[in-house]
């Protein structure tokens, strides 16, 4: 939990942290939400990556969506984002993913670097929509109604 703190602050979001560990506990583990990974560098955790399936019904085939890749500052740079994103690859390939995705912040030049670095390439002509707690009732109350 830790770790998602400290993400938010570098990506100036935490006034967005809603979450608690327990919360964090109780989808992670006990719902099986997502699966993470923990990098640890000489016996100590520096970072983690967070993930959960998708879908593409072009390929009619499963992917994943990698939420979070984080590791800490004094552990940049030392092989630990390429461990973690290179394990999370691999788990693509061993369950047959088609696809292997994330977004990334528009600013975040270093994690832009990094993905390019591997391969990645951004997906043009692509805008990422969201809906909140507040605006999922809204819609979800549109249920039947024309």
């Amino acid at each position: 939990f830790s770790f998602i703190r400290e993400l938010a602050e570098y990506e100036h979001m935490e006034k967005d942290v809603n979450a608690t560990a327990a919360v964090l506990r109780e989808n992670l583990f006990e719902r099986r939400g997502a699966e993470a990974l923990v990098c640890y560098l000489d016996g100590r955790a520096v970072g983690y990556a967070l993930f959960f399936g998708s879908f593409s019904t072009f390929l009619a085939r499963c992917g994943i969506y990698l939420e979070d890749l984080y590791v800490t500052p004094s552990a940049r740079g030392k092989g630990c984002g390429k461990a973690l994103i290179s394990k999370v690859a691999a788990i693509a390939k061993e369950r047959g993913c088609a696809r292997l995705e994330w977004s990334c912040l528009d600013w975040n030049q270093p994690s832009i670097d990094f993905y390019l670095s591997l391969g990645a390439k951004p997906l043009d002509g692509w805008t990422q929509y969201r809906l909140t707690d507040r605006d999922i009732a809204k819609v979800a109350e549109m249920t039947g109604k024309k």
